[in-house]
C-alpha cells in the first residue's frame, strides 16, 4: 500500500533525543509536556522523541472547528516526518490513544510500535457524562473544573494518601495546567471511535491498564487489547495519572516494551 499523502505540519511540537524514533500523542487538556513531561528525559535517553500539541495547548493556536481524529493523526505523524523519522513506534495517552489508533490504521507502513495508556476505543457511558461535565465546566468554572479533575484523575491510593494541604496544592497544579483548547479536546473524546480501527493495527501493541482510572475504565482497556491483534495488557496500579502517582513504572513499561520489539 503506498503512503498515504501527508499535511504540511502545522502544530508546535516538541523534539528531543536521539535514536529510533518516538511520537507522543497527548491527552485532552493537556499538552506534551502536560502529559509526558515527568517521564520526556527518560524517553529521550533511547529515542528521537517528537511530540505535537493539538490545537489550543501549548504553542498551538486554538482551533476555530470542530477537532477531528484523522487531522490529529495526521498532523502527528506529519511532525515525525518532518523530523526526518520515516517510521517510529507511537504512544498514546488517554484522547492520545484514539489518536495513535487511527494513525496506526491510517499509516501502518510508519508505525513500528504501539503503547496505550489509560485511554479507550469509544465512549462508554461513565466517559461521556464525564467528558461531558469537563467540556461545561471548562467553559463556565475553571476553579471548579480544577476540582472536578483532581476528584477524577487520581487513583484512590494517591489521593487518600494526601493531607488537605496537599490536596488544596494538587487542585492548583490542575488549574494551572488547564489549556484554552480544553473545551474542543472535551468535546472530541466522547466522539472518538476507533473500533473498527482495532483490526487494522499491524504493529505491536502494548496496553497499558490504569486500575484506578474513573475517567476511561478497565473494562475499556481489556477492549483494547482483545481487539487489536497479538496486542499485550500489562496493569499499573494508578488513576488516570500514572505521570504523577508512577512515573518511573509508567516510563519503564515503555521503554522496556519499545526495546523488546526494536523500536
Amino acid at each position: 500500500m503506498p503512503a498515504r499523502t501527508l499535511p504540511e505540519a502545522a502544530f508546535a511540537r516538541t523534539v528531543l533525543g536521539s535514536g529510533p524514533g518516538l511520537a507522543l500523542a497527548h491527552g485532552a487538556g493537556s499538552s506534551v509536556d502536560g502529559t509526558y513531561g515527568p517521564i520526556l528525559e527518560g524517553l529521550a535517553a533511547h529515542h528521537t522523541v517528537v511530540g505535537v500539541d493539538y490545537p489550543g495547548s501549548g504553542d498551538t493556536p486554538r482551533s476555530t472547528t470542530a477537532l477531528s481524529l484523522d487531522g490529529l493523526a495526521d498532523q502527528l505523524v506529519a511532525a515525525a516526518v518532518a523530523e526526518g523519522l520515516e517510521t517510529f513506534a507511537l504512544s498514546g495517552y488517554s484522547l492520545g490513544g484514539p489518536v495513535a489508533i487511527r494513525a496506526a490504521a491510517r499509516h501502518p507502513e510508519r508505525v513500528t510500535a504501539l503503547v496505550l495508556t489509560a485511554t479507550f476505543p469509544y465512549r462508554d457511558n461513565r466517559l461521556a457524562l464525564a467528558t461531558s461535565i469537563w467540556a461545561r465546566l471548562a467553559e463556565t468554572d475553571r476553579d471548579l473544573l480544577a476540582e472536578y479533575l483532581t476528584m477524577m484523575a487520581m487513583g484512590a491510593d494517591a489521593l487518600e494518601s494526601m493531607p488537605d494541604e496537599q490536596v488544596r496544592q494538587a487542585i492548583g497544579f490542575t488549574a494551572a495546567g488547564i489549556v484554552e483548547g480544553t473545551p474542543e479536546h472535551a468535546e472530541l473524546a466522547p466522539r472518538a471511535d476507533v473500533r473498527d480501527d482495532l483490526a487494522h493495527v499491524k504493529a505491536p501493541t502494548l496496553v497499558i491498564s490504569t486500575t484506578q482510572d474513573w475517567f476511561t475504565s478497565t473494562r475499556l482497556h481489556h477492549q483494547l487489547a482483545d481487539g487489536i491483534p497479538g496486542a499485550e495488557l500489562v496493569e499499573i496500579r494508578t488513576g488516570h495519572l500514572p505521570m504523577v502517582e508512577r512515573p518511573e513504572e509508567w516510563q519503564r513499561l515503555i521503554t522496556d516494551f519499545l526495546a523488546e520489539h526494536g523500536s
